[in-house]
């Protein structure tokens, strides 16, 4: 077992800039003694160490030398009924950061009382003095790193137990048959093995299946969290600039009829619906003479090899030429939507989906989507939508109403559990006697206990703690 230690930590946990309220969280079992050398109420008396648990109490932080430095609301938790089971304060103050740093200063200067709390300690400590499992503490990061509902929705059924209950549903089927097959060796008289085998692979189907469910969840649930790469390209002039305008619904580049207005790369984040696009407006892509321009088209081809999607613009009123076809090859390996743009110009308009499909020799590729668009109208933009929900999240941008896989860590750990469960398959299709059953659930069993931080190493929960922000 990790443990942890009684030293009493501090550090600021809200944003460090001007605000409102700056909130200075204090967590050990001396956090209550400790802060109130530095306490009075609005009587000048010293008693926070008289305060009840679960109170929040009017008063001030004074220096040695009795000198205020700022008034405060004084929070008092108790152990164990507190985020870390410690004893815990939380100094509320004006949230100006030098009166912060000057509070944070005062509690820390004798590092053998109080010292300053590493990243995560406070969630660090919850999670070793078992407050929390791994999987919620996880969450907790994931809620405070959220950019999108999805990832706040899916990070709160976590949070609340969703992932653990899952978990430990399946460990506890596991736990049974291991412990069944144990007691029929141990006491084959009133425990009895005959058709075991058919009863197991019975059981055991319900559990892969609820594993594989888990699994399948990963990448769709791992691209709804994280967003979307999404490049767009085109040459100059078919309206790159205009479709970014419109899916932020600001003037976020210049849009003139000038080609090569964009010669540098424009990044936006931007929410449709339940997804997060990272989305980069680039060059038009073209040879030039000019350098800054061939600097920009590089630009363009290296965010393009990288991205996710791809939403390449073809103005419709225009052939398309050597340059078009060199630029397709080169994103023909990556789930792309065509934008036929410019649709409004119904009589200037010579390429149709056929003609492309054709000019781009484009066969049958579920990967490749093609729709007609006019950034003027404004027309296509939800049939955009559609395309971005066929290529990656099961035809919906809105997902189901269950529990997503978002961690990779815990993929991994899903995934090992699966192929354990696949070798006990294996050993009742080749008749293994049922003493072998036991290796293969075991590694299952351990491996679904490491999802919720059972039997897990000092340096994972190190490395895992070590990701949250200062004061959590």
């Amino acid at each position: 077992m990790i443990q942890t230690n009684d030293d009493t930590i501090a550090a600021i946990s809200t944003a460090m800039t001007d605000a409102g309220i700056g909130i200075i969280r204090v967590s050990g079992q001396n956090a209550i003694s400790h802060i109130a050398k530095f306490y009075t109420n609005a009587k000048n008396e010293y008693d926070l160490e008289n305060h009840g648990a679960g109170t929040i109490k009017f008063g001030y932080i004074n220096d040695e030398n009795g000198n205020i430095i700022d008034e405060v609301m004084v929070s008092v938790m108790k152990a164990p009924h507190s985020y870390t089971k410690e004893n815990v304060v939380e100094i509320n103050c004006h949230g100006g950061m030098i009166v912060m740093q000057k509070i944070l200063s005062l509690i820390t200067k004798d590092e053998n009382n109080c010292r300053l709390a590493e990243p995560g300690e406070f969630t660090k400590r919850a999670f070793l003095n078992g407050r929390i499992d791994l999987t919620k503490a996880e969450a907790i990061m994931d809620i405070i790193s959220a950019k999108s509902e999805f990832a706040l929705k899916n990070s709160e059924k976590i949070l609340n137990g969703k992932m653990k209950d899952t978990i430990n549903s399946m460990r506890e089927k596991i736990l049974y048959e291991m412990a069944y097959i144990e007691s029929a060796l141990d006491d084959p008289e009133n425990y009895d093995l005959t058709n075991y085998s058919d009863r197991l692979e019975k059981n055991l189907k319900v559990i892969m299946d609820e594993c594989k469910k888990l699994i399948d969840t990963s990448d769709e649930g791992k691209l709804r969290t994280c967003g979307l790469a999404t490049v767009i390209i085109g040459k100059p002039n078919s309206g790159k600039s205009s479709l970014l305008n419109i899916l932020t619904g600001e003037e976020t580049a210049i849009v003139t009829d000038i080609a090569g207005t964009t010669r540098d790369v424009i990044e936006h984040d931007i929410k449709i619906d339940d997804l997060l696009l990272h989305v980069i407006d680039t060059a038009g892509i073209r040879e030039s003479s000019d350098k800054i321009e061939q600097i920009g088209v590089e630009k363009a081809k290296k965010y393009a090899a990288d991205a996710d999607l791809i939403l390449y613009m073809v103005d419709s009123t225009k052939n398309l030429d050597d340059e078009d076809l060199k630029l397709f090859d080169s994103i023909k390996d990556k789930k792309t939507i065509i934008l036929l743009n410019k649709s409004d110009r119904k009589e200037d308009i010579i390429l149709d989906e056929n003609i492309v499909k054709e000019k781009l020799s484009i066969a049958q590729d579920e990967n490749i989507i093609m729709i007609s668009t006019s950034m003027k109208d404004m027309t296509g933009i939800d049939k955009l939508k559609e395309a971005i929900g066929k290529l990656f999240l099961n035809g919906s941008i809105v997902p189901k109403e269950e529990l997503y896989v978002t961690n990779i860590r815990h993929k991994k750990l899903l995934e090992n559990t699966f192929n354990s469960l696949t070798l006990v398959q294996k050993s009742i299709d080749d008749n293994v006697s049922e003493d072998f059953y036991t290796i293969d659930l075991s590694d299952a069993y351990k491996n679904l206990g490491e999802i919720l931080g059972i039997d897990v190493s000092e340096d994972l929960v190190n490395e895992i703690f070590s990701k949250f922000c200062m004061g959590k």
